[in-house]
């Protein structure tokens, strides 16, 4: 249903390592990569970051990332800190979303919620 999605953020570089340290824990790659936007997938550019040149307002939006178990939503979650971002909900369980459903989130460094699930 969603070909691609784009979040607008302030810093391009700085951003760029948060997302890079997530989505290559994640097991995807930088696809697309120019001095106004990058784009990370598998197959195609399916999430892009895009340069805004100011901060976005505060609480401005959640991004759930597909992980393939427990393992790499737990690296991606130490990924994104060690990159910068800020823990916002340590990786376990989440009953409340399904027996089945495990998270962690973050906020990246212009306070997006980011959130990495798998449904093991």
């Amino acid at each position: 249903m969603i070909d691609h999605i784009g979040f607008e953020v302030s810093d391009l570089a700085r951003s760029a390592r948060f997302y890079d340290a997530i989505f290559f824990a994640l097991g995807a790659r930088r696809m697309f990569d120019s001095a106004h936007a990058i784009a990370y997938g598998h197959n195609d550019p399916e999430v892009w970051i895009v340069v805004r040149g100011r901060a976005p307002g505060p609480g401005y939006g959640h991004v759930a990332l597909r992980a393939s178990g427990k393992a790499a939503v737990d690296a991606a979650h130490a990924a994104g800190l060690v990159a910068g971002g800020v823990d916002d909900g340590a990786p376990g369980g989440r009953p409340q979303y399904g027996r089945r459903y495990y998270a962690g989130y973050m906020r990246d460094p212009d306070g997006l919620r980011v959130e990495v699930v798998a449904r093991t």
